[in-house]
C-alpha cells in the first residue's frame, strides 16, 4: 500500500504545526520549508480544516493552528480523513462496479481479499495506536524548528 500525496503532505503539515504550537503558520512558509506547491497545500489545509485537524485563520494575524493537541491527534484518523480509497485491490473497493475493475472470478470464495484486509486492519491499528504527539521526538522537533531559519529565498526565473 502507498499512501498519497494528499496524506503525505497532510501528516508533514501537521508535524510543523505541532512543534510551532506558539504561533500561526503560514502556508506559504510550509509550502517553502517542505518544497510544496502552495495551491496544491491550500487545498490540503481546507481538507485538514474540514476534519478539526487544523484551525484556520483568515486575514492580517491569521495563519494556521492545530486544530486540537498534538496527543488528540491519532495518525490513524489523518490517514482514513485524507485517503479516498483505502481498498489494497479493486476488489476491496467500497464502490463496486468502478470502472476499470472487472469482477473477479474468484470473488465468492476469495481467501486473499481476507488476508488483504487483515493486513490493512494490522496497518491502521499500528496507526490508530501513535498519535501526533508520539512522532515528535528530539530529533524531528529540531529539525522542524531550524527548518524556518534554513530557508531560502525561493528561486525566481
Amino acid at each position: 500500500m502507498r499512501l498519497t500525496l494528499h496524506t503525505d503532505y497532510a501528516l508533514r503539515t501537521l508535524l510543523y504545526l505541532a512543534v510551532h504550537t506558539d504561533r500561526r503558520v503560514s502556508i506559504k512558509e510550509i509550502a517553502r520549508v517542505y518544497g510544496i506547491s502552495e495551491n496544491h497545500l491550500v487545498k490540503i489545509i481546507h481538507h485538514l480544516g474540514r476534519g478539526g485537524f487544523v484551525d484556520t485563520l483568515r486575514g492580517r494575524g491569521g495563519g494556521l493552528m492545530l486544530g486540537r493537541a498534538p496527543e488528540d491527534i491519532r495518525i490513524g484518523d489523518v490517514v482514513r480523513h485524507t485517503e479516498d480509497d483505502m481498498a489494497l485491490v479493486s476488489c476491496m473497493s467500497p464502490s463496486p462496479g468502478v470502472p476499470g475493475s472487472a469482477e473477479c472470478l474468484l470473488a465468492r470464495a476469495c481467501h486473499l481479499r481476507g488476508a488483504l484486509g487483515e493486513a490493512l486492519d494490522a496497518f491502521m491499528a499500528v496507526l490508530d495506536s501513535r498519535t501526533l504527539a508520539d512522532m515528535l521526538h528530539t530529533p524531528e522537533r529540531q529539525i522542524l524548528q531550524e527548518a524556518k531559519a534554513n530557508q531560502q529565498a525561493p528561486v525566481t526565473p
